[in-house]
């Protein structure tokens, strides 16, 4: 069984993107920080490795997609409510993201997101598993 998500992504400034998460209210496990990446612990056993293009490169033979230009990958959280999931969303908006699409409210499910310093998009939500449909 699996029991831990690592999900790299590369990054051009690392005081930069820490400053960013840190602002919104999450930190770095120093164990695995330093001036190459960081290791953004974003809940028990869900963690964001950070790494600065040029060492990020050294784990895969492709390009760097440029994520202001081209979607890579969507990261979704899930939070404990609605305003959690609006305060999270403010919070990366006054540290300097934007955010790509308005809340969506789809009843036992709400929705928002932002793009990160580096063009990362982050959906940020909260469900209501007992009102959600049987099957989607």
């Amino acid at each position: 069984m699996l029991r831990q998500i690592f999900v790299n992504l590369p990054i051009k400034d690392m005081a930069r993107s820490q400053a960013f998460f840190r602002a919104l209210g999450l930190d770095f496990n120093p164990q695995f920080t330093n001036e190459q990446g960081a290791c953004l612990v974003i809940a028990e056993n869900i963690y964001a490795m950070l790494l600065v293009e040029p060492f990020f490169q050294g784990f895969t033979k492709l390009p760097i997609c440029d994520a202001k230009k081209a979607t890579e990958v969507l990261i979704a959280l899930s939070c404990d409510s609605r305003e959690e999931v609006d305060d999270i969303v403010a919070k990366a908006v006054r540290a300097g993201a934007t955010t790509p699409n308005a809340p969506q409210d789809h009843g036992f499910m709400y929705q928002h997101g932002f793009t990160d310093l580096d063009g990362h998009q982050w959906e940020v939500c909260w469900m209501d598993m007992s009102a959600a449909p049987e099957q989607m």
